[in-house]
């Protein structure tokens, strides 16, 4: 009984949980990549990646040019204005 108990609190070596970080890395581009990702599988994505300190850098034609340019732009003077009024 004492066995089964301190095999329940070791903790998982490198290899286990590089495996593992793998396998969600995997799992979550699939989905992804598929089309077929929900809401909640790029959420998911978004956390993994914000979790994984990985960042991307905006350069012309890549990706990420391409989300920014459909974001619209946002004039901080005019939400100042429509929120408050003239000042």
């Amino acid at each position: 009984m004492v066995n089964k108990r301190m095999a329940k609190h070791q903790k998982a070596t490198e290899e286990q949980f590089s495996e593992l970080h793998d396998m969600i890395t995997k799992e979550l581009a699939n989905r992804v990549r598929s089309g077929e990702a929900t809401t909640a599988d790029i959420k998911a994505a978004i956390e993994w990646l914000k979790t994984n300190d990985i960042t991307g850098v905006r350069l012309e034609g890549n990706p990420l040019d391409k989300l920014a340019s459909v974001i619209p732009k946002i004039d901080p003077e005019l939400v100042q204005t429509r929120l408050y009024g003239k000042r």
